[in-house]
């Protein structure tokens, strides 16, 4: 009877439980109409949940009759819905830049639970969808210039192979201290390694433009030093760039762009037509497997014109006749796919393959100069410095649960090809017999990740627990290919290749009698004597660590372990806390050293190439750091670059308003610089300068960066705003110069240069209205702050303070296709008008704002 008792019990529970239950659908979209897949659905306070197919619907058994649905989707702002009907429609609005209130991983924490506002550091998410279609930038260096606060990125001319791919920095530091990730995975740097009149000089960087944006899901911006987690390089922070994961739809633009070309006149601008044409189409695709899993493409086609902003010759010395930005075709193919093997376990795999072919005009070879042949050119050339650059990676791994723990064990391969193709130019000691086109050799760089990592939500400690702790083998190899003989070479009147033995007067000269430079104009192929193939390998171990200690107080502590084979081990560690305030507000610090390991290429990069001061020209010999004349000057083996890093922030979200305001302190110890030119003449290897790198310098970076945002929808009116901003300030420490002549080592100018890798200040204001879903307008107002250089007359530049303004207006005309037009710097401002003594031989150095004018842009978009 007991038995019988307890068993109809059990069944009048069911059915009690059974009766609360309630049956719902429901629909989620953007503001524009659009449906959302895979959005998370969670009844609030449960484990109950389910998510959006790829038409954006969802179906979900409910346990209680009050039931609160909680909606949360990548780029999107978090919905919580009373449950009245049997059917739920919910619009979810759009994040774009600023601050995610959704639960997913995030750069700079491996906790899965945490949200952007709730992290200890300061962290921005850009959704990519909205953004571009509000934008006339296609790339991705481009973008970020003007929705992240300390994200500068300059486009150069005349600065050989940096004025094809663009050098980029958080906070004011070097573009190799920026560390990027694709998907979580860490990305290959570029193998080139900036020289002359660059931004960043000395340094490499990783080519975020070879990632079609078109590609992108996400952006997150980790704005904190970041080695204690990730390793080398995270000394400003971190970019990590998440593909798109969307299945059955088909995406993609069609747009074109022109600027508006003006030239320096006087100290005016005189408009001369358009140039800068620019065309993109892109498409994306996420295809379904099964039910088990998905294989996202995307394409991308990039064709862009030369600008042209050449000086004004009755005003000014003409070093440039043609100055501007590079001509350039890229063609990206980039995939992102997961499959699930059983409920616990998947493999993964994602990456991509671009290529760029690009052109760039060098300082002008004049009739009269050793370095023409009249017979060639009669007029003088302006040489042509071509790449084609091929960019390939791919990733893939294998995720699985082990006994509570999360476990991902993943190899990630990168290889960046740059090849220099010079032409419309000469090898001068040719004379009449010399080609005009030269294959010139290059460089290569590839990088192999092989890493596991453990993580595990411990929720029954305090408030929560998250642990993860992995390692990882990376190896690295850098290698310089030669050029053609011609491209390199010096020959006598006799054609053949000048040695110690030729007798000079069988040196080729000019009608002047001034001795003729061998080499390709423009930039001197390798010669094998630049041969390089290098590598090196490096274990880490790393644990990290997040405790909720209360539901006001958060704990990060992580630490870092890394043996490199080429300079031995090191050590750094990590501690941030958030403090909350209020339920609105929280304060939040963070505390931690970082390192950077030179790079291969600082390592081991040589050349002998052409350099100019005030247009005249000489040879230089950028000496490897091993080489027999580095060590003739007193330089010892490159180190590591030492960092201490520290954040102090403040974070208020009430309501619509939603504002954090991030202090930080870097201090960097053994920066490694791109020295001075010395007397190279003595050396016997025809070259008059002598450069190279080495540890020198300590730099001590301070600043604020602060994000606030706001939105309103009333009716079918939706209206967003934001202020994002940065204010920042370098110190250089003295210059270690090891005995040697410390303003050749690192001087004025390359102090000013140096400083100028971030204006002093910078703000963006963004504005957005949106009617009916339909009808879209966005206005941007960002100022640049002022810089300064040293040009080659040891006079300072100014380049005061600039507002650019872009517009757009966009249409959705059809559910499939929306149509978008605007203009970006839409008054045609321009930086103030310098003589041509600058770094580049124009009339403008290469500053954040860019001296292109106003560029104006349609673009038609498509979803099916």
């Amino acid at each position: 009877m007991k038995k019988q008792l307890l068993f109809m019990m059990f069944f009048l529970g069911l059915s009690i439980a059974g009766f609360s239950q309630k049956n719902i659908t429901g629909l989620v979209t953007d503001l524009k109409g659009q449906a959302l897949p895979d959005v998370t659905i969670n009844e609030k306070g449960t484990a109950n949940g389910t998510i959006t197919d790829a038409e954006g619907k969802f179906a979900l058994t409910v346990k209680n009759d009050n039931a609160i649905l909680v909606i949360s989707s990548l780029g999107f702002k978090t919905a919580e819905v009373e449950v009245k009907n049997s059917v739920v429609n919910v619009e979810l609005e759009d994040e774009g830049v600023g601050l995610e209130e959704v639960n997913i991983q995030l750069v700079g924490s491996r906790n899965t639970k945490r949200t952007v506002i709730e992290s200890a550091v300061a962290v921005d998410v850009i959704n990519m969808a909205d953004i571009v279609n509000k934008s006339g930038q296609i790339e991705i260096n481009a973008l970020l210039q003007y929705l992240a606060p300390s994200f500068n990125a300059s486009k150069q001319s005349g600065s050989d192979g940096a004025d094809h791919i663009d050098p980029a920095t958080l906070r004011g530091l070097g573009p190799d201290q920026t560390l990027v990730l694709i998907n979580g995975k860490r990305r290959h740097q570029s193998s080139l390694v900036n020289l002359f009149g660059s931004r960043g000089r000395g340094n490499t960087g990783t080519d975020m433009n070879a990632i079609p944006a078109a590609a992108i899901k996400r952006i997150e911006i980790l704005r904190d030093g970041a080695a204690a987690q990730y390793g080398s390089d995270a000394i400003a922070g971190v970019i990590n760039i998440v593909l798109k994961d969307n299945v059955g739809e088909l995406t993609g633009n069609v747009s074109y762009g022109t600027y508006k070309a003006s030239t320096p006149y006087g100290d005016d601008i005189k408009s001369k037509g358009n140039d800068g044409n620019t065309a993109q189409i892109n498409a994306n695709y996420g295809f379904k497997l099964s039910e088990k899993g998905f294989l996202n493409i995307t394409t991308d086609v990039v064709v862009k014109d030369n600008t042209n902003r050449p000086a004004n010759p009755d005003k000014y010395s003409i070093y440039r006749q043609q100055f501007g930005d590079a001509q350039a075709k890229q063609a990206s193919l980039f995939l992102n796919g997961a499959y699930n093997l059983t409920e616990t376990s998947s493999i993964y795999v994602f990456g991509g393959s671009s290529y760029r072919d690009s052109d760039a005009y060098a300082f002008t070879r004049t009739f009269d100069s050793p370095r023409n042949v009249q017979s060639i050119y009669p007029n003088g050339f302006d040489p042509i410095i071509g790449t084609k650059i091929q960019d390939n990676s791919i990733s893939a791994g294998f995720k699985t649960k082990l006994m509570n723990w999360s476990v991902d064990i993943n190899n990630t391969f990168g290889i960046n090809d740059f090849k220099y193709d010079i032409h419309n130019t000469l090898n001068a000691s040719l004379e009449g017999n010399s080609p005009t086109s030269f294959d010139a050799g290059g460089h290569k760089l590839s990088q192999n990740t092989t890493g596991i990592n453990f993580t595990r939500n411990f929720e029954g400690v305090m408030k929560g627990l998250n642990v993860a702790f992995g390692a990882e083998y990376r190896t690295e190899n850098f290698q310089i290919m030669a050029g053609e003989e011609a491209s390199y070479a010096l020959y006598d009147v006799n054609g053949d290749v000048v040695t110690p033995a030729t007798d000079p007067s069988d040196y080729a000269t000019d009608p002047n009698g001034d001795p003729r430079p061998g080499g390709s104009q423009g930039f001197p192929g390798y010669s094998p004597d630049n041969v390089v193939n290098k590598s090196r390998s490096n274990f880490a171990a790393y644990i990290d660590t997040e405790l909720d200690y209360s539901d006001d107080i958060t704990l990060a502590v992580a630490a870092r372990y890394e043996n490199y084979s080429d300079f031995g081990s090191t050590f750094n560690a990590k501690i941030a806390q958030r403090f909350k305030l209020s339920k609105a507000s929280a304060i939040r610090y963070s505390i931690s050293t970082g390192f950077r390991a030179p790079s291969l290429a600082q390592k081991y990069y040589n050349l002998k190439f052409t350099d100019y001061v005030s247009g005249v020209g000489s040879e230089t010999l950028l000496a490897a750091n091993d080489s027999p004349v580095t060590q003739a000057f007193g330089i010892g083996k490159l180190k590591e670059e030492t960092a201490f890093n520290a954040s102090l922030g403040y974070t208020y979200k009430k309501g619509k308003f939603t504002g954090t305001v991030d202090g930080y302190f870097v201090n960097i110890e053994n920066r490694i610089v791109l020295s001075g030119q010395f007397d190279g003449s003595g050396l016997g290897m025809n070259v008059a300068n002598v450069q190279f790198f080495t540890n020198a310098l300590s730099t001590k970076t301070t600043g604020v960066d602060f994000v606030l945002s706001y939105d309103e929808k009333i009716d079918n009116h939706a209206i967003t705003a934001s202020f994002v901003g940065n204010i920042n300030k370098m110190k250089i420490g003295k210059v270690s110069s090891n005995g040697l002549d410390e303003e050749t080592l690192f001087g004025k100018r390359e102090k000013y240069f140096l400083l100028a890798s971030a204006p002093e200040s910078k703000f963006g204001m963004n504005l957005n209205y949106n009617y009916n879903k339909k009808f879209n307008t966005s206005l941007r107002f960002t100022r640049f702050g002022q810089v300064e250089l040293v040009d080659w007359l040891d006079t300072i530049d100014h380049y005061g303070a600039k507002i650019v303004t872009d517009v757009a207006l966009s249409y959705q005309f059809m559910k499939q296709f929306n149509f978008t037009v605007g203009v970006n710097n839409l008054l045609n401002v321009y930086p103030d008008i310098q003589d041509t003594e600058t770094e580049t031989g124009g009339n403008f150095d290469s500053v954040q704002m860019g001296s292109n004018g106003a560029f104006g842009f349609a673009r038609l978009g498509f979803k099916f």
